[in-house]
This record gives C-alpha cells, structure tokens and sequence, in this order.
C-alpha cells in the first residue's frame, strides 16, 4: 500500500499541526488576559463612579425630601446648585494599584512591566431641573484604557478602548 512505503513520513504533519495548535492556544489565552483586565478596570470603575454618586447623597436628600432627585441645596430663599464630582482617579489609583505617569497612569506588574494605561477621563453629572418629578440624579464617566498586547512575550501592539460607566440616585423610599 501506499502508506506503508513512507515511514515517518507523519511526523512533519504532526510536527505542523502541534505548531498550529499551541498558537491558537496562545491567541486565546491572549484575548482573554485582555478580557480579564477590561473586565475589571470596569468593575473599578463603576466603584468609583458609584462612590461619586453616593457622595453626592447630602446635596440630593434635600431634593428627594421634596419628591425628585437632584443636586440642590438650600442657601436661605431657594436652593442652590450642588454637585460632588469627587475624586475618581483617587478611587481608581486605590482600588487598582496605579501610579502616575504623565497625563494618566499606569500599572506596573511585580516584574516591572506596564500592564495597562488610564487616561483621558471624562465625568459628567448633569442636575436635573429643581422640581422636576421624576428626575434621576446620575453620573456619566469614561476613561481611555490602553493594554499592550503580547504575543510570545513581546509586546504586538497597543489594545485602545473608551470604558462608559453610568451611576444613578434613586431613592429607596
């Protein structure tokens, strides 16, 4: 048969296709470091984000007191415009672990090697209208999150992605 007469003539193929398998392998685990780490500045940020909203607490209870949600506090004749945009990059630098590095910052893993980028945030916490029933008091945020990714231990290129986070108010009563 045609087979027999080609000893060892398998091994290349089996050499090609274990090459094939190992990068796939590679490739994967690669998509999902990048998924983890997405994963998670996102959940540190809607933290810090939420501890922004809840901090806002003192300047919406007076608003929720009298039936809608707001930033408002009262200055003797009416209520006066009062929003908290906290300290997000603080929150962040805690819960994460980062140092600044020019106009973002950065985390350093143990072996001393960049393991992603925050910069470029952005939060916005429009005030809804005093007196308007039915308002939600809320924050927006984004941040410009940058991971190098690697492939066989050398780094490829640079993964670049906006993260949204949104934190509303609403009372529970």
């Amino acid at each position: 048969m045609l087979w027999k007469d080609n000893n060892g003539s398998m091994v290349p193929l089996a050499v090609a296709v274990t090459i094939v398998m190992l990068l796939i392998i590679l490739g994967i685990s690669e998509y999902m470091r990048l998924v983890i780490t997405a994963a998670g500045i996102k959940d540190a940020m809607e933290s810090a984000v939420i501890s922004t909203v809840n901090d806002n607490y003192n300047e919406v209870y007076h608003s929720v007191r009298e039936g809608y949600a707001a930033g408002y506090e009262p200055d003797g004749e009416g209520f006066e415009a009062s929003v908290d945009y906290g300290d997000i990059y603080g929150r962040l630098c805690f819960l994460l672990g980062l140092e600044e590095d020019g106009d973002g910052y950065v985390r350093i893993n143990n072996g001393g090697e960049k393991e992603y980028r925050l910069s470029g945030l952005q939060v916005s916490i429009p005030n809804t209208a005093i007196a308007s029933p039915g308002g939600t008091f809320y924050a927006d945020a984004s941040i410009t999150m940058e991971v190098p990714v690697r492939f066989a231990g050398k780094i490829v290129s640079n993964m670049s992605i906006k993260l949204r986070v949104r934190a509303a108010y609403k009372e529970k009563f």
